[in-house]
């Protein structure tokens, strides 16, 4: 890192910590992840002089904590449970995209975009594979892809600490009695195995990232994490300051994709954005509904992992909440997968097919 963004990153650093410390202060939810975010965006919109850097070995780092983290939910007990929900994984997985595909189709007539363009910025937490597939499409807008899907992530980080701290969940006020749990994590048991777990969690996730494992940041730790757990090595909780830390590094990173300065008809697009992200939350809180009906999990715990929103943030309030963290993350690392593997293939056939059918329906001159 150069001097001029060594002395950026710092500013925006400085920013960040501003954030969370003010969240923190209000007692809203979340605070580290979203008092960063939010004061690194408006301070980047406002501030036009000064250009935010944001390092991504930071954010990275952020990342391998938290699939570290997450990795040590999960025990045997846990994935015989999720063995038993598979059928209706893949059953609410395929409602949720339906849902999605409903109400992009809603949005293009209302906006008068193109379908393909809102269906890929429509998508739930699957920017990382709708960005390059939408370069692939012709006709595809990719400033609206992007707006659309960065826009819905950061409705859905905010607005889903805001409802699961809510009157309708019961946890109004329940904030500061977790603070006050997680500083009871000693630093002194960390050590010595908290070594071993470094070295294999920055191993996993390097080695995910040459292979091209989707969200291999996150998920390559969580995966090594699991597996020397349930090898019967245990891994140490990390404190408060360090999940605190995690969370920051990963909220600042948020707070700078957003660009609504190359986006035409912003209002219309931000009104439409969270029209979006509110019709997809309702969604998912009717499919948790459902889930609760057919399992023994919370309405916490099914909302939580079927938010559309990154497994990454949604562990993060799972784990705040103490909610079963791993059905929350197997659901969304299920849906991660199914839209990397399978939703780019389909939705290429499904414009090919379009394309094809509008060229024999197109008049020869």
């Amino acid at each position: 890192m150069n001097s001029e963004r060594f002395a950026s990153f710092s500013i925006t650093l400085f920013i960040a910590i501003v954030g969370g410390l003010v969240f923190q202060w209000l007692h809203l939810p979340i605070p580290w992840l979203l008092g960063p975010m939010l004061f690194v965006l408006i301070v980047s919109k406002l501030w036009k002089s000064f250009r935010p850097y944001w390092s991504g070995v930071v954010r990275s780092t952020g990342m391998i904590m938290i699939g570290y983290t997450i990795g040590l939910s999960f025990t045997m007990a846990a994935f015989q449970q999720i063995g038993q929900q598979l059928p209706l994984m893949i059953l609410l997985t395929a409602m949720t995209l339906l849902c999605a595909a409903g109400i992009a189709f809603l949005v293009s007539k209302l906006s008068g975009t193109s379908f393909p363009t809102v269906l890929m910025g429509s998508i739930p937490g699957g920017l990382s594979q709708m960005i390059p597939l939408a370069q692939e499409i012709e006709g595809v807008d990719l400033t609206v892809v992007t707006f659309l899907q960065v826009s819905r992530l950061l409705m859905i980080i905010f607005f889903v600490p805001m409802l699961v701290f809510s009157p309708l969940f019961g946890l109004e006020g329940m904030g500061q009695h977790l603070i006050a749990q997680k500083a009871a994590v000693s630093w002194s048991g960390l050590f010595p195995n908290i070594f071993v777990f470094a070295i294999a969690c920055t191993a996993a996730a390097y080695v995910g990232k040459k292979i091209h494992f989707p969200s291999a940041i996150f998920l390559g730790p969580m995966m090594a994490t699991i597996l020397i757990n349930l090898s019967g090595f245990h891994g140490p909780a990390l404190p408060s300051v360090l999940l605190n830390a995690c969370q920051l590094m990963i909220g600042g990173y948020i707070g700078l994709l957003l660009k609504p300065e190359k986006l035409k008809n912003k209002l219309l697009m931000a009104i439409l954005a969270v029209l979006s992200g509110v019709l997809l939350i309702g969604c998912s809180m009717g499919l948790s509904f459902l889930l609760t009906q057919f399992h023994e999990v919370s309405f916490m715990t099914a909302f939580l992992g079927l938010s559309p929103g990154g497994m990454d943030q949604m562990g993060i309030i799972a784990a705040e909440v103490h909610a079963d963290l791993s059905v929350v993350i197997c659901y969304q690392l299920f849906r991660t997968l199914f839209i990397f593997l399978v939703v780019p293939s389909l939705i290429k056939a499904i414009f090919r097919s379009r394309m094809k059918r509008k060229e024999i329906e197109a008049p020869t001159g």
